[in-house]
């Protein structure tokens, strides 16, 4: 059994309830886009996917982005395998990519106690880009325990575990096209 918030509860093959739909989603990346096309135009833009939960939404939103986009990956976790942030976080990622005066956009699928994104705009941060930014499908302001700015947010949601649109947990329900709430 996993643990939930000190409740013992056994996971099942149900992802729970809808938080968010599928046109939900769509609808909220279109204007994602429309809105880093605008705040970037003229510019090209390197982006940064936080791995593996931010692949979908990463993949659809640079689709639908008017502008010159090169895509690096970043590895960042402070969940393992559990439901909690534990706090800890590890970062990863290519250091070929040269940052140096370049515009990069940070694409994460949730922000939640801050710890992740803190360390990754630091980390990134520390190789001098000419712009930082954020972008996040989901944010649950409930569980901040960091002061972190985000430039983008697609969803406010509760304080609750969510999977689907490349969330998971233990490596499942990532290929739900809708935000589930794991009850």
């Amino acid at each position: 059994m996993l643990t939930n918030a000190g409740m013992d509860q056994a996971w099942t093959s149900d992802p729970g309830p809808v938080l968010i739909s599928k046109s939900e989603i769509a609808a909220r990346v279109e204007s994602l886009a429309d809105e880093i096309s605008r705040d970037y135009q003229g510019q090209s833009i390197k982006v940064g996917v936080v791995l593996a939960g931010a692949i979908v939404f990463a993949a659809d939103l640079v689709r639908q982005i008017s502008l010159d986009v090169e895509i690096f990956f970043i590895q960042a976790s402070s969940y393992g395998d559990g439901t909690v942030s534990s706090g800890q976080v590890q970062v990863r990622r290519d250091e070929k990519v040269e940052l140096a005066d370049t515009h990069v956009l940070v694409v994460d699928d949730i922000l939640d106690t801050g710890y992740t994104a803190r360390a990754l705009l630091d980390d990134l941060g520390s190789q001098r880009p000419a712009s930082l930014r954020m972008a996040t499908l989901l944010d649950k302001p409930s569980r901040r325990q960091v002061d972190v700015q985000v430039d983008y947010v697609g969803f406010e949601v509760p304080n609750k575990f969510v999977v689907g649109y490349g969330m998971d947990h233990s490596g499942s329900f990532r290929h739900l096209p809708s935000v589930h709430a794991l009850d």
